[in-house]
C-alpha cells in the first residue's frame, strides 16, 4: 500500500497540495481525476520521491519515504513512474538501450539484462524493436517503450500520468490491455487521466482532486462532484 499523510507542497509561494491524504490499495487500480491545475501530477511526483513535500509524508507499506540517495533508489525500484510525455522520460538513443538503462545502473550482468529486455519488449508488443531509434518511433510506440522501461524493473507499484494522452484509438486500446495485464500480475496502479472512457473501463476506485485537495474517494462518481469538477458521468447506451 502507498499513502500520503497531510501532504503539502508549494511552487514559489503558491500552495499546490493542501493537506492531501491519499491511499492506493495493493493490487487495485486507482484513478486520479480532476481539472488541469488540481494538483494531480504534483501528487504523483511525490509518490516515488521525485518531489519532496514541505510538510507531511509519503508512506510505502507503512514506512515513510526517506530522501537520501540510497533510500530513493529503493523507492524507485518499488514505485515505477511513466511520464505523460515519453520524450520527458526516454534518455537513450535506441530502444534496447532505453529499456536496459535502469538495469545497467543496478549493475546487473549483461546476460540477465538481455533476457529481461527481450521479455519487456514482448510484453508491450514491440518484439524486434531492439535496435530502432527512439526518436523515430510513433507516439504510441514511444509510450510502449516508456512503459517497458518501467516494467523491466518489476516494480510493485506503477504510476501512469495521462497514459492515453495524444494516442489514437488503437494506442488507447493497447494501454488498456497493458494496464489490465499489470493488475492481473498483482501490481498496484495509480493513474491520472482526463479520458473518462478509459477511466470507467479500468478503475477500481476514483480519487478526485480540486484546488490541491482530495474532495472525493469512492467506487462511483456522484453527480454533484462530477459537475463541480467538469467530469463526464458514465451513461449506459
Amino acid at each position: 500500500m502507498i499513502e500520503t499523510i497531510d501532504l503539502w507542497y508549494a511552487y514559489d509561494t503558491v500552495d499546490i497540495l493542501k493537506g492531501v491524504n491519499f491511499k492506493a490499495e495493493r493490487g487495485k487500480i486507482t484513478l486520479l481525476l480532476g481539472r488541469n491545475g488540481a494538483g494531480k501530477t504534483t501528487l504523483l511526483l511525490h509518490l516515488n520521491g521525485l518531489l519532496k513535500p514541505i510538510k507531511g509524508e509519503v508512506r510505502i507499506d507503512g514506512k515513510p519515504i526517506r530522501y537520501d540517495k540510497k533510500s530513493l533508489i529503493e523507492v524507485r525500484r518499488k514505485v515505477g513512474f511513466v511520464f505523460q510525455n515519453p520524450d520527458d522520460q526516454i534518455v537513450a538513443p535506441t530502444v534496447w538501450q532505453e529499456i536496459a538503462f535502469g538495469l545497467k545502473n543496478l549493475g546487473m550482468d549483461d546476460d540477465e539484462i538481455e533476457i529481461k529486455v527481450k521479455k519487456a519488449l514482448e510484453w508491450v508488443g514491440l518484439a524486434g524493436f531492439e535496435n530502432k531509434l527512439c526518436n523515430l518511433l510513433s507516439g504510441g510506440e514511444k509510450k510502449r517503450v516508456s512503459i517497458a522501461s518501467v516494467i523491466v524493473m518489476d516494480p510493485e507499484i506503477v504510476i501512469l500520468d495521462e497514459p492515453t494522452s495524444g494516442l489514437d484509438g488503437f494506442g488507447v486500446k493497447n494501454v488498456v490491455e497493458m494496464v489490465k495485464r499489470m493488475k492481473e500480475e498483482g501490481k498496484t496502479l495509480i493513474i491520472s487521466t482526463h479520458d473518462m472512457d478509459f477511466a470507467y473501463e479500468i478503475a477500481d476506485k476514483f480519487v478526485i482532486m480540486d484546488g490541491g485537495k482530495i474532495i472525493y474517494n469512492g467506487k462511483t462518481i456522484p453527480e454533484d462532484i462530477a459537475e463541480r469538477c467538469g467530469l463526464r458521468l458514465w451513461r449506459c447506451r
